[in-house]
């Protein structure tokens, strides 16, 4: 049990801090700001830098595509079209449990407006127990699919279901495709996981159900995009900072190695993120200039959906949307994908309705979770297998004082 006495104290300490660090942020914001506007600083010579720095510098920069201080007024919303989204959950293998297994649960939504207007929800579970599916092998090695790699097959289950959805599409309205969260599978890059397993989850998964998006979207209106909600990503704002490095091309360990952070020149910026940044350019319903992901992952793996992004202002927030090149370099299907994401936005009170429904469809409940392994247990006596637990897992369900 928590002792919230104990921590009050600890609370108090953490807002002081908090309240230094935002006085010190606002200053840096004020130097981005005024560096983001400054018609001095000059696009292009900035854009072949962060192009000779990257993989050089310590931060992720974003690629730069448009002049940075770029708005973008709020398209016309079509009278009818669709919008298709796709969220998902799941139930991970408990080693404490009698049968090894995990469950997938995909959420999905087609909503369509204007004439004919309707909406289908539905809620897809899918039961992994068996070696196939528990596993990604090469033929000699594997390697559990459980955490974190079960959250990656998750992503890449909801973008198949998007294309799955999006192929039923009538041709004759224009129709929007979302995901919640990043296009870039994130998972993969933080950690070292062996070829094969990559090759899996993204060269025959991920990037294959991107082709068959791709494919769809030359032979009708539809266009692609992820939304992510508050983000923290500094991408932009770390363009910014290389226009502070005096050095031709930035290499942080080469020229800052031995430098205190706090002294380097880019650091007049640090703490700064793009949402403050485009908070205070932006009008609501405006979209930024578009920017390009530097990421290792999209860069070695992507080939021709390589991920632009665009920060959106909204009432209540900036959020991040994120699409393929080939939906970034279509003006109509980019301009279609701004005034989709903000209409949804409108109607869902700040966040796009379609992922709000997609999500309450995919949900697993604490309960579901109880119910879920007291069925599997329920089975499984009935076919006179093994129940047993751990006894770690009987003592979290046994009170002693």
């Amino acid at each position: 049990m928590l002792d919230l006495s104990r921590v009050a104290g600890q609370i108090g300490e953490m807002v002081t801090s908090l309240k230094t660090g935002w006085q010190e942020r606002q200053k840096h914001l004020a130097e981005a700001l005024s560096l983001l506007v400054d018609k001095k600083l000059d696009f292009e010579s900035l854009r072949l830098k962060v192009e000779r720095s990257s993989g050089k510098t310590t931060f992720l920069t974003a690629g730069l595509v448009e002049p940075l201080a770029t708005r973008h007024a709020p398209p016309t919303t079509p009278t009818n079209f669709s919008v298709i989204a796709t969220d998902g959950s799941q139930i991970d293998v408990d080693r404490h449990a009698p049968a090894r297994c995990y469950l997938i649960n995909i959420g999905r939504v087609r909503l369509d407006y204007g004439e004919g207007a309707r909406a289908e929800l539905e809620s897809l579970p899918r039961l992994c127990a068996d070696e196939n599916t528990l596993v990604i092998s090469d033929g000699v090695r594997q390697q559990a699919i459980e955490g974190a790699l079960l959250n990656i097959r998750r992503s890449v289950d909801e973008t198949g279901h998007l294309a799955e959805m999006a192929e039923k599409l009538p041709d004759s309205r224009p129709a929007l495709a979302v995901v919640d969260g990043s296009l870039i599978l994130w998972g993969l890059s933080n950690k070292d996981y062996p070829d094969f397993v990559v090759a899996e989850l993204l060269d025959k998964g991920y990037i294959k159900h991107l082709d068959t998006l791709r494919k769809i979207a030359g032979e009708r209106q539809l266009a692609l995009a992820s939304y992510i909600s508050f983000p923290r990503s500094a991408d932009v704002v770390n363009a910014l900072r290389l226009a502070l490095c005096p050095h031709n091309a930035a290499d942080c360990d080469k020229y800052c190695g031995d430098t205190p952070v706090g002294r380097r020149p880019c650091d007049k910026l640090s703490g700064v993120q793009d949402r403050d940044l485009f908070a205070s350019l932006l009008d609501t319903g405006e979209r930024s200039a578009l920017f390009g992901s530097q990421s290792k992952i999209v860069r070695e793996n992507y080939g021709e959906h390589s991920i632009q992004f665009f920060y959106l202002k909204l009432e209540d927030e900036i959020a991040r949307v994120e699409v393929p090149v080939w939906i970034a370099h279509d003006k109509d299907r980019l301009e279609m994908t701004h005034a989709l994401i903000l209409d949804q936005c409108r109607r869902g009170q700040g966040y796009p309705v379609a992922l709000s429904e997609a999500h309450e469809q995919a949900v697993v409940t604490v309960a579901d979770r109880e119910n879920f392994q007291r069925l599997v247990e329920v089975e499984l006596a009935g076919r006179h297998l093994a129940t047993s637990v751990s006894a770690k897992s009987r003592s979290k369900k046994t009170r002693w004082v």
